[in-house]
């Protein structure tokens, strides 16, 4: 059974720093396509950034410049580096596993697998 989760949120004050981890099992995951989603109270599931098996990647404009998805494919493991928080990045973070990297892949609709999620609050 394919398990995603998620390590790493907190509390940080605004222009800090989080790391979040995301560990895959149940089976080899280093051809997939890897995302990471943001989940704020009272509203919808919003894309964050994603990585394919090539490595390329791709960003919300709210998190480019200040954000880093990375992967290591031997340890079936995604990474969410967050610099530069701010308030309005609160929210629950949630990894999520798909295949391909159709102009979609900012779509909760084309990821099929989904952890539990991590809350990251920012204070101001």
């Amino acid at each position: 059974q394919v398990q995603l989760v998620e390590s790493g949120g907190g509390l940080v004050q605004a222009g800090g720093s989080l790391r979040l981890s995301c560990a895959a099992s149940g089976r080899t995951f280093s051809s997939d396509t890897m995302g990471w989603f943001r989940q704020a109270p009272g509203k919808e599931r919003e894309f964050v950034a994603t990585i394919n098996w090539w490595k390329d990647t791709s960003y919300a404009d709210s998190v480019k410049g200040r954000f880093t998805i990375s992967r290591d494919n031997a340890k079936n493991t995604i990474f969410l580096q967050m610099n530069s928080l701010k308030p309005e990045d609160t929210a629950v973070y949630y990894c999520a596993t798909g295949a391909g990297w159709g102009p979609e892949r900012d779509s909760p609709h084309f990821y099929n697998g989904w952890g539990q999620g991590t809350q990251v609050t920012v204070s101001s």
